[in-house]
């Protein structure tokens, strides 16, 4: 009988290595398994990863998956496969090129785990999303979107540059898809319990809105030759934490909304309880009206990409 936990990251790039690294030393995973369409690589990195866990008196344990047979009795299944923005680009046009890749994916763990809680972080992550919950078949639960929590962090981060002070108390809320519609809720963003607004000028607070929709786009640039890959991950790797420590923590992930906030058949980012079950409750915020008409262009922002893979003959409506 296996014992222990076991996360598998499909997709060893600059994201899926750092969510592996980052949960080796972390030691709640038991067995990471890289699955990349470059063992070799993989198999050097998962050594490296090994090894530092075994400095720090870890008893995790990173493996290369030799076929997706090895993916069999995960807990987890991270899909980080896919191709990165470029200089340029915005994450939907990666929808075609990454549906497929997500599409194939999806069934592989479909044919080969049983169980298993599914996170998609290839973008464009809320369409690549609902990819995966069409694919894998599972229940809406299972499979969920990692970008909120990363937006949220980086929301968070620029409000700290702006103050200067509040490192570590400030909490701060983005709804919506993982896009330049994204919807910062400025509302209910806080420093120490304290609102946001009794710190900053109704022009910061834009500012700071702005920065938070083009944050991935501003590290493209000087990047030139990849994407964000650290803050998606740590990410990406606590949400990993959360749900096999079964700590029931609130984060906003996208999720298949069936009813909540009056939307269905779309995932968006909203605020859900995570836990050993995945999406253990979906939280409808109240929104005002400004709110309200930030979130559905987000919506109908993320479902013009839905509707563009039936266009492109994923799907049949």
């Amino acid at each position: 009988m296996r014992r222990g936990k076991k996360v598998s990251i499909i997709g060893a790039g600059h994201v899926g290595s750092t969510v592996a690294y980052s949960l080796a030393l972390q030691g709640t995973a038991h067995e990471i398994v890289l699955l990349d369409s470059k063992p070799d690589i993989a198999m050097g990195k998962a050594l490296d990863m090994s090894q530092a866990a075994a400095v720090l008196r870890m008893h995790t344990k990173v493996k290369v998956a030799v076929t997706a047979k090895d993916l069999a009795d995960s807990d987890i299944v991270v899909i980080s496969a896919g191709t990165p923005r470029k200089p340029g680009m915005s994450r939907d046009d990666l929808l075609a090129a990454n549906a497929e890749t997500v599409r194939s994916i999806s069934k592989q763990i479909r044919e080969n785990c049983a169980n298993p809680m599914v996170i998609v972080v290839t973008n464009p992550l809320d369409a690549m999303t609902y990819v995966a919950l069409r694919e894998c078949g599972f229940d809406r639960r299972q499979v969920i979107g990692m970008a909120g929590l990363l937006d949220s962090g980086r929301m968070a981060s620029f409000i700290y540059e702006k103050l200067g002070y509040g490192s570590g108390q400030i909490r701060a809320m983005v709804l919506g898809g993982h896009g330049d519609s994204m919807a910062p809720l400025h509302r209910y963003s806080t420093v120490a319990g304290v609102p946001l607004t009794d710190f900053l000028s109704g022009a910061e607070i834009a500012e700071i809105v702005k920065r938070t929709r083009g944050a991935g786009a501003e590290i493209v640039g000087y990047l030139q030759s990849g994407s964000a890959y650290y803050a998606p991950a740590i990410a990406t790797a606590q949400m990993c934490e959360t749900i096999l420590r079964d700590a029931k923590q609130i984060y906003p992930c996208a999720v298949l909304l069936e009813g909540e906030y009056d939307y269905r058949n779309v995932v968006i980012g909203v605020p859900i309880v995570l836990g050993a079950n995945g999406v253990e409750k979906i939280i409808e915020v109240t929104l005002n009206k400004e709110e309200k008409d930030e979130f559905a262009k987000s919506v109908a922002s993320v479902k013009t990409l839905i509707n563009k893979l039936f266009e492109m003959g994923f799907y049949v409506q």
